[in-house]
């Protein structure tokens, strides 16, 4: 993996702390967000295996190393600097918590200790896959506690910001606690369920709609889903129930979906199509999807794309990537940003979750029973500890995550107070003494 995915002041650095003498000395950073998106009152943590495969194949290939030589910002640097970068490989440590666990702002995602550069370079790409999986998660628990039990679809590849990114967003809806997604690569690399059957330019393709039911419903038998409105939905309805079943059901993309729905299950009904299923598709969001749901439309499944796959009410929040200690031949010191809405806490952390609230305490830290600490051990000396986690797995450990939270925190709006995370007495007296010394 490509050790360029990265700023360029990352490899500034990294020449820097090679040519200051440091490069073999040790920090710890920490990835948290400060503070949540407008409505969410949690984070799922997504994104987390990729962040580790990054972390145990980044390399720097001779034609990447090449082209930073050529970089005036790189004149300076000795040789001894290019050969490290040759034989660059991640040895450190990383905590992390388990993909699916919700989160709180100043909790961290995940700790790091490694040398210098190794712990630096890494920065950017972290920040990236599992900022961006995190949201999509997020909002995948948001459209499916709003859907009520009902089926949730991720069918956001087509208006992701890149053919990649929809393959994790599909990937990252699944872990939040989506049914499946429409990509089919998605599928294929993490076993999630794959959706999808027919558009509008297969009814158009045939002289009249039913050729084409006729025709998809021979090649794809029970596993059909109509799309029945393409020109007049409920004759649509009728069409596709006239050729009895058993097929899947059918979609609705347009229009009223509260008419729409109750007068096509109608259809359905009367005509003995009772097992067959209605989705509905089209701009939706988790308030469109709650109101649906309140209004007693019909519907067994929602498709949803642009919405989920781009988090678009929410495309970003504040997630960092900071120091906490660095240790050198001078001893070990516990670093921290004091700066007015940019502050951070001081020293490697573990989260403890109660029942009703968590502690953010330092990681040496031991509480009592009735408490779960969350960081766990994922790469240890730049080998990975115990087996990969499935996505499968992921997502059922999101749901029993999710439905552990106080049930104020599943609104769709923000709750008030937020949820209690408390510092532990050890770490609020470590702040209170690196505030205390001169920076």
């Amino acid at each position: 993996m490509s050790a360029l995915l990265t700023d360029l002041y990352q490899l500034t650095m990294a020449a820097g702390y090679w040519c200051a003498g440091k490069a073999r000395e040790t920090a710890t950073f920490e990835l948290f967000v400060r503070r949540l998106p407008p409505n969410r009152n949690f984070l799922v943590a997504a994104g987390l295996q990729q962040a580790i495969d990054y972390l145990l194949n980044v390399r720097f290939a001779k034609e990447e190393i090449d082209y930073l030589r050529a970089l005036p910002q790189f004149r300076n640097v000795d040789e001894g600097f290019w050969q490290a970068l040759r034989d660059f490989r991640f040895t450190g440590d990383v905590f992390a918590v388990p993909e699916g666990t919700p989160l709180f702002p100043g909790e961290p995602i995940l700790n790091l200790r490694a040398p210098l550069m190794e712990a630096q370079i890494p920065e950017t790409f972290l920040l990236a896959t599992i900022g961006f999986q995190s949201l999509v998660a997020t909002k995948a628990a948001r459209l499916v506690e709003a859907s009520g039990g009902r089926a949730v679809v991720e069918f956001g590849t087509r208006r992701a910001h890149s053919p990649e990114a929809g393959v994790y967003a599909g990937r990252a809806a699944y872990i939040g606690g989506c049914t499946g997604t429409s990509n089919t690569l998605t599928g294929m690399l993490y076993g999630i369920p794959v959706f999808g059957t027919a558009a509008h330019s297969w009814i158009q393709s045939f002289p009249s709609e039913l050729e084409a039911f006729e025709r998809l419903h021979r090649l794809l038998g029970p596993a059909t889903t109509y799309l029945i409105d393409t020109y007049d939905t409920l004759e649509g309805a009728r069409r596709a129930a006239s050729l009895g079943g058993p097929f899947w059901g059918v979609r609705l993309d347009s229009g009223n979906l509260v008419e729409l729905s109750k007068a096509v299950r109608a259809i359905l009904d009367d005509s003995g199509c009772h097992e067959a299923k209605i989705m509905a598709t089209g701009d939706l969001n988790e308030y469109k999807i709650l109101e649906l749901c309140a209004a007693g439309a019909p519907i067994d499944a929602f498709g949803v794309g642009t919405e989920l796959a781009t988090s678009s009410d929410a495309p970003s929040h504040g997630a960092v990537y900071k120091m906490v200690e660095h240790s050198s031949g001078l001893g070990r010191r516990y670093t921290a940003k004091f700066s007015q809405d940019k502050s951070t806490l001081p020293g490697a952390k573990q989260v403890f979750r109660y029942p009703t609230h968590d502690v953010l305490a330092r990681s040496h830290e031991c509480f009592m029973p009735g408490c779960e600490a969350l960081l766990r051990p994922v790469i240890i000396g730049g080998t990975p500890v115990g087996r990969q986690v499935t996505a499968t797995e992921s997502r059922q450990h999101a749901r029993e995550s999710i439905e552990k939270l106080p049930r104020k925190l599943l609104s769709l709006f923000e709750c008030d107070p937020p949820y209690r995370v408390d510092l532990s007495d050890a770490l609020l007296q470590l702040t209170e003494e690196v505030k205390g010394i001169p920076q």
